[in-house]
């Protein structure tokens, strides 16, 4: 599958690492929440980089105290139905204000993309035949969102409110 980092077709240097895989060999691994706060010191002590798949029933403010530590965030989306993965993202990126990688893996579909933009994910793994160009098209679908949200883009009822205020002012 490949990764999209900001809309454009990057490398995967980060490997996913069961609970019960061996730990021995180097490279960026993504673990489980769960082992990620039992194991914290002996995976923070690693040189290389650490980051965390949450599933969508984890709590992402588990990791409030690490999310400086960690290069990589993974939100799992296990069925294209299950929508608990935008609110993990919002969370991480307006609460917690997580501001490293945050990737939507699993069903990703081309119809979530702009969604999952605006929610504050960074990078995708978007199966596709191409990847970049439905990326692309998928962004450019909306012109306009009335949901607030990571991007800081100004949503429709903001945006009314503007041109109220401005129409009010030169009246």
């Amino acid at each position: 599958m490949p990764l999209l980092k900001n809309g454009r077709l990057a490398e995967d240097a980060w490997a996913f690492a069961p609970d019960d895989a061996d730990l021995a060999v180097g490279g960026c691994i993504t673990v489980s929440l769960s082992r990620f706060l039992a194991e914290t010191d002996a995976l923070t002590a690693r040189n290389e980089g650490i980051g965390v798949r949450l599933a969508p029933a984890d709590d992402p403010s588990l990791l409030s105290d690490h999310l400086d530590r960690l290069q990589l965030i993974e939100v799992e989306f296990p069925k294209y139905v299950d929508g608990r993965g935008y609110s993990i993202a919002q969370l991480l990126r307006r609460r917690l204000g997580y501001s490293g990688e945050l990737r939507a893996v699993g069903q990703v579909l081309r119809d979530q993309l702009a969604y999952m933009t605006r929610c504050g994910f960074d990078a995708l793994m978007f199966e596709t035949s191409d990847a970049e160009a439905g990326y692309a098209a998928a962004l450019a679908e909306f012109s306009e969102a009335y949901q607030a949200t990571a991007d800081g883009r100004a949503t429709v009822f903001e945006k009314r409110a503007r041109a109220s205020r401005t129409a009010e002012d030169q009246s």
